[in-house]
């Protein structure tokens, strides 16, 4: 080993020391200060450990300020709403890759432009539209634009890999009779199983993440993401200090967390067959 590569390895593992520790330092404030009792926070953070009241603040925080039900409600609309949209997302994909639509190109671009645009330009319409159509402050309102939202890069992911698919597998299928919803069902789906996990785990982390449309278009407990109700906890609980607020935050971030490190494998290799 030359001199050269020994400092380029060197230089990659500071480099990735000094990235874990930017990404550790903020997870181990967070631990350290809701384990503080609400009652005697300091009123600045805390670096050392001190009495462990965490049980408590996250029991404060899930069920008398009601965290609880809004988590359920982002758990059904990142699990419903992502596989609706990895499902919707798909089906563009056969129809663009394999289906002889014409102007593929064309329909690809108008597809994925629903990453291009920000959000934010949609917010004032949707309410408008939601309002006059009962559906604001539904959970039919939320999971419609949820499923929709995940579309466009779920159908960028999954086009890809489709794409990577030798051609003779369809025109074999093809020749033996097979319908085209038996060559999506039965031919294409397993096949793209990596892929539509990649996407699936975008979609779920997006949806749970997801503020802007949570707060826009409900507000009632029953209804609002856990996202959205977090705020109200931030508001509802100052007095009481960070502890609470922080126990929620952890609560909150649990779910992303275990979808990532259960299905790491399946999602690695849906990345990297998209990438091809």
């Amino acid at each position: 080993m030359n001199t050269r590569t020994r400092v380029t390895r060197s230089l990659r593992t500071v480099l990735l020391l000094t990235c874990g520790l930017l990404w550790l330092v903020p997870l181990y404030l967070l631990l350290v200060n809701a384990m503080i009792p609400a009652e005697s926070y300091p009123g600045e953070p805390s670096w050392l450990p001190g009495d462990l009241a965490l049980w408590d603040n996250m029991t404060t925080a899930w069920r008398d300020a009601a965290i609880g039900d809004s988590f359920l409600n982002s758990l059904f609309y990142a699990v419903v709403c992502g596989a609706a949209g990895v499902v919707v997302a798909a089906m563009a994909a056969f129809a663009v890759v394999v289906l002889p639509v014409p102007r593929p190109a064309l329909w690809f671009w108008v597809i994925y432009s629903g990453t291009v645009f920000p959000l934010q330009m949609f917010l004032a319409p949707l309410f408008g539209l939601y309002a006059d159509a009962n559906l604001y402050d539904t959970r039919l309102g939320l999971m419609l634009i949820y499923a929709a939202w995940a579309v466009p890069f779920a159908f960028f992911l999954i086009r890809n890999q489709m794409a990577t698919l030798p051609a003779e597998v369809t025109e074999a299928a093809m020749l033996d009779g097979a319908s085209f919803r038996r060559l999506f069902w039965q031919i294409h789906v397993p096949l793209l199983l990596p892929g539509l996990g990649a996407a699936f785990i975008f979609q779920f982390t997006a949806v749970w993440n997801d503020l802007l449309f949570g707060i826009t278009l409900s507000r009632s407990p029953e209804v609002q993401p856990v996202m959205a109700a977090l705020t109200s906890l931030n508001s509802a609980y100052a007095s009481s200090g960070p502890p609470v607020i922080l126990a929620g935050a952890l609560i909150v971030s649990v779910p992303t967390l275990l979808v990532f490190l259960v299905f790491r494998g399946l999602f690695l290799r849906g990345i990297t067959a998209s990438a091809r």
